[in-house]
This record gives C-alpha cells, structure tokens and sequence, in this order.
C-alpha cells in the first residue's frame, strides 16, 4: 500500500478551476471564471473551509473506501485525512493523512508512519492559494495564457496553461458555458510514484455553499491509480486551530 501516498497530491488539487475565441485574454477567462464561483466579492469572506465525505481509491486487488475529511485555510494551509478499510484486500483499516501549514508539510500512513514531503509537492502546496489560486495571482508572479478551445467529455471547454513561479504548470480547462472548472491537467514529482507522473483531475457536480460553488465530486487519475471524492458537507469559515496543519 506504500503507493497510496500519492493521495497527497489531490489535496493540491482539491484547492485549484458559450464558445469562446481563442484570442480572448487569460485575464478577461479568469474574470469570468470568478464570477462563476460566485464573484470575488463572495470569495474574499471566505477564510477556511471544512469537508466531508467518502473517498475510493483503485488498488491491485480492487477499490477500497472510507470516510475522507479535507481542511482548508487561508491563505494556504491543509489537511486531508481518509480512513481507508482494507477488508476487501485482505488488510484492516489504514489511516492516511497530509498536513500543511504553509511552510512544511508532512505524510503520515497508520502502517508505515510519518514522512516530511519535501521538493515538488511542497511547491504545489505553497500554490494551492485558498480559495482559489486564481485570486490574486498576478501579485505572486503566476503566468496565464490562454491556448485554443478542446472538447472535455463532449463539452466546448476554455483552456489556460497557468505557470507559477515555482511548482508545476497546470493545464485548465474551463466549461464554455459556466465558465466552472471541469478539468486539471499537471505533471507532479513523486518519489512513490518513480520520478514525474502526469495527473488528470476532474470536476463535476457544483454546488453553491454561501453564494459560492464548490465541486463536489472530484476524480484524480494518474498511472497508478484513481482516487474519487465524492462529498455530502461542505461548511465555510469554521474555526481551525493552526495546530492542525503541523507536524505531530
């Protein structure tokens, strides 16, 4: 089970975004993508966020599932924590966990302890801006531009290569219609995956929470594995003690 610690990498993820010319700014995209989720004004109240539901995660032997619960808080502190049971594989219950706290951040898996996350991932991590990495990202040195349109499981979508200033790209596509994001293409570095793995993630059915929407399935697939998130609450600027995102 030592390659589930890649499950650390769709937290990184779970923070991220009519017909469109291509020669329309990334800028303007952007402008319109924030106003899907509710306007910049609805986001900037925003200051953590807690959720929860049931993740499934493809392994050899077949799926397994559990509770998962994911804590965000600004500006870029996490904590992702599933329980997984293993009963169906032969195994009893495993606990993984990924803790931020804006600086350093930290894997820990019940069977084989604890890891410092270091390199890439903690980049990523840096980057994953709460409540979204799109506000404010001119101020941080973060690179838009915007490619031609693709079709995303049969939908007109708007793509954006975003570029921070370190960290991986990221591929965006956006729904031409909602301008809601429905797709996430990067590549990652992960040490338990053998070196650079690219890494699709999709997003589906949004759901507004204090005037702002929020996916609540998200399917994360690369060459190992998929890891599905489906959620049933999401609650808004509930108190997180710091403690939470740091080393135990």
């Amino acid at each position: 089970m030592r390659k589930l610690y890649a499950l650390g990498v769709v937290l990184a993820l779970i923070t991220q975004l009519s017909s469109i010319a291509s020669a329309q700014s990334g800028d303007a995209v952007i402008e319109k993508h924030l106003a899907a989720l509710g306007g910049r004004e609805a986001l900037a109240k925003l200051t953590s966020r807690k959720s929860t539901g049931t993740v499934t995660v493809t392994t050899p032997g077949g799926p397994v599932s559990g509770p998962v619960e994911i804590l965000l808080k600004s500006p870029n502190k996490s904590r992702l924590q599933m329980t997984l049971d293993l009963s169906a594989v032969g195994g009893g219950k495993m606990t993984i966990e990924q803790r931020f706290d804006g600086t350093a951040g930290y894997a820990m898996n019940s069977m084989q302890g604890e890891t410092e996350i270091s390199g890439n991932q903690v980049d990523n991590l840096r980057n994953a801006v709460f409540p979204t990495p799109l506000l404010g990202y001119k101020d941080r040195g973060t690179r838009v531009e915007a490619l031609a349109n693709e079709k995303v499981s049969g939908k007109d979508a708007i793509v954006l290569v975003i570029t921070p200033q370190t960290g991986s790209p990221t591929r965006m596509c956006l729904d031409a219609e909602t301008y809601l994001l429905i797709k996430l293409v990067t590549t990652i570095n992960s040490p338990q995956l053998g070196g650079d793995v690219e890494q699709t993630t999709e997003l589906s059915d949004y759901r507004s929470v204090d005037g702002v929407k929020v996916p609540f399935r998200v399917v994360t697939v690369n060459a190992v594995q998929t890891v599905s998130i489906a959620l049933d609450k999401v609650e808004h600027n509930v108190a997180i003690d710091d403690a939470v995102f740091g080393k135990k």
